[in-house]
């Protein structure tokens, strides 16, 4: 009888816990952003200056060998560090290990308000960036106002070990 009480006291514990570790839902806030919302018309009589920036991203990743890899989730932060101005994000460009293009994620300029940051997801299950992606970010800003920051987050896990990385954007010409 004990044998049966303390396994079935186990098999409670494990379904509380197994509950517990389900997936927590983010605030509304947090949602990836719907790009047609954000659409704006850069007028060209602004003063803005312009620039663009190149992210490295990977949608896997070498563990031992070239033939043994491990595919890698990835979250894009496009980041506005004004307090007071908002930024607009012209082109986004998604390229593979090749450097072809992969994906572009907006037709017409956004914007991005003060210390807001916006994202972009790329699924575990999303391998065609392959272990060299990356994104081009053209961008514009009112003069006197800080650079974009682009940063990249990528995770996984290989048994009951996770790991993850980040990288961070630099401008290019």
């Amino acid at each position: 009888m004990k044998n049966i009480t303390l396994l079935a006291f186990t098999l409670l514990i494990i379904l509380l816990l197994t509950a517990a570790c389900g997936q927590e839902k983010l605030p509304a806030e947090s949602k990836v952003l719907d790009w047609k919302e954000r659409v704006v018309d850069v007028n060209e009589a602004l003063p803005l200056l312009s620039g663009s920036s190149y992210l490295s991203v990977y949608s896997a990743v070498y563990l031992h060998s070239e033939n043994d890899f491990k595919e890698l989730s990835s979250t894009v932060s496009i980041r506005n560090i004004n307090k007071k101005d908002a930024i607009y994000i012209n082109k986004i460009e998604y390229f593979n290990t090749q450097g072809k293009l992969v994906k572009s994620f907006i037709k017409n300029s956004i914007y991005v308000q003060p210390m807001e940051t916006v994202e972009i997801v790329i699924e575990l299950s999303d391998t065609e960036g392959g272990t060299g992606a990356n994104f081009v970010f053209d961008w514009s800003i009112k003069p006197n106002s800080n650079e974009p920051l682009f940063e990249a987050v990528m995770i996984s896990a290989v048994g009951n070990k996770g790991f993850g990385f980040v990288t961070h954007g630099k401008k290019i010409n």
